[in-house]
């Protein structure tokens, strides 16, 4: 099975343990950013297989991290039985297009942030924060903000105007838009939401904003 991904190294672990639990041998491709740490992960990975009494190789790793090869790769067909990208749309939607071999693709990564009634206000703001603005391009960054309605008059104000200050566009449900309207905030990007705002991957200072009742 070989493996394209992007920045994260802790996929290195992730895929090597579910292809060696399974009896797969694989070959792993991550992205430039994280050479290094890859590179001392898969190092381990090979040690511990070896140690286990297992092939030392059934966990390879790519060290060249010129994409070209990816298009090489994707012609392996006669030793590669499978590849399974894991990343943005755009990866996906490459390997997919150009592979010669069976492919496991999963959908874009939608990502939703709960605050529950019992949550700390402070925090919940601030975990919102960062997950909608530490980096947008992230596929792990925030699409959907779900908030309890039991909190929501306490605590969405307090993310809004944070958000607001980092520019993010907030398309809110008529709950929360009814909310934040009467809180004021100078400079908050408020529309309202179209059904399509939510399960959708906005990668940019996009949130959907929704309040539930539990």
């Amino acid at each position: 099975i070989a493996a394209i991904y992007e920045s994260r190294p802790n996929v290195t672990v992730d895929i090597a343990s579910l292809c060696l639990k399974s009896g797969n041998a694989c070959l792993l491709r991550g992205g430039k950013e994280t050479i290094n740490s890859n590179r001392t992960i898969a190092g381990a990975l090979r040690e511990a297989v070896a140690a286990a009494g297992a092939p030392r190789d059934a966990v390879q790793l790519i060290e060249n991290t010129d994409r070209s090869l990816i298009g090489d790769l994707l012609k392996m067909k006669d030793v590669i039985d499978l590849v399974v990208p894991r990343g943005g749309a755009e990866l996906i939607r490459y390997v997919a297009e150009n592979a010669t071999m069976p492919v496991l693709t999963g959908g874009i990564g939608v990502c939703h942030t709960y605050v529950d009634r019992a949550a700390d206000p402070d925090k919940a703001a601030r975990i919102a924060h960062n997950a909608k603005t530490r980096k947008v391009s992230n596929c792990n960054a925030l699409d959907t903000l779900i908030i309890h309605r039991d909190v929501a008059d306490a605590i969405l104000p307090d993310i809004a105007r944070r958000w607001s200050e980092a520019g993010v566009e907030m398309r809110c449900d008529k709950t929360a838009l009814r909310i934040l309207n009467a809180a004021e905030i100078p400079d908050a990007k408020l529309v309202p939401a179209a059904a399509d705002d939510f399960g959708h991957e906005f990668l940019a200072l996009i949130a959907s904003v929704t309040v539930v009742d539990s």
